[in-house]
């Protein structure tokens, strides 16, 4: 088996995730791409683990425990894109960084305000 086969197409994968990952505003969006790029890692350790011949095949092991890692990071990664969608009304990434809390005067002032709307 030629090595140049995967390795080429895994680069391209790779590089489709990167720009899927720089150029995306949706969370979602980025998630896939993310989940592009460790498919591209676990398509080279897979074919380096044949091209070698290893004994133990420790690349399909590997691969196996990275997709693992990747399920439980995809289905997290969603549950809190999901609800802050909920909160927010967007999934869209330049808007969710201001997800910080308000600093502690304004925040005792809101809470302030609050208070005299409700009374």
């Amino acid at each position: 088996m030629h090595l140049v086969y995967p390795a080429v197409l895994a680069a391209l994968l790779f590089c489709v995730g990167l720009y899927g990952v720089l150029a995306r505003r949706n969370a979602i969006l980025v998630l896939m791409s993310v989940e592009l790029m460790l498919n591209a890692v676990n398509l080279n350790l897979v074919a380096f683990d044949v091209w070698l011949r290893d004994t133990l095949h420790a690349g399909q092991a590997l691969t196996l425990f990275t997709i693992a890692i990747a399920a439980a990071e995809i289905g997290i990664g969603l549950a809190i894109v999901l609800q802050v969608h909920r909160n927010r009304g967007t999934a869209d990434v330049d808007r969710l960084r201001d997800l910080a809390e308000d600093a502690p005067d304004t925040a005792h002032e809101h809470r302030e305000e609050k208070a005299e709307a409700a009374a």
